[in-house]
């Protein structure tokens, strides 16, 4: 059986993306953003970034979708503990 390579890379992008969801869910309920690493989420999220950039390059369709969403996802932690950390002292 041969398995579509599209299909693995639609498989990959829904996983990975999917696995944000509960930290993008949890960030947004309860506001806590003091156990994340300011600095991994705004590297990752750049990479991300960069991860869409290419996909648009090469009109891969799983990429883009993929990571635009992971890009939105992260975007939406990253400034949270931007607001958190900077906007919302005591």
């Amino acid at each position: 059986m041969i398995i579509n390579q599209e299909l693995i890379g639609y498989a990959a992008g829904a996983l990975t993306t999917a696995s944000f969801l509960p930290q993008a869910i949890m960030t947004i309920k309860t506001k806590d953003t003091s156990s994340l690493s300011l600095g991994m989420y705004s590297l990752f999220t750049l990479g991300v970034l960069c991860w869409l950039i290419y996909g648009i390059h090469l009109a891969d369709y799983a990429i883009v979708i993929s990571n635009a969403i992971t890009l939105a996802l992260a975007a939406c932690i990253l400034s949270f503990k931007v607001y958190h950390s900077f906007c919302n002292r005591p």
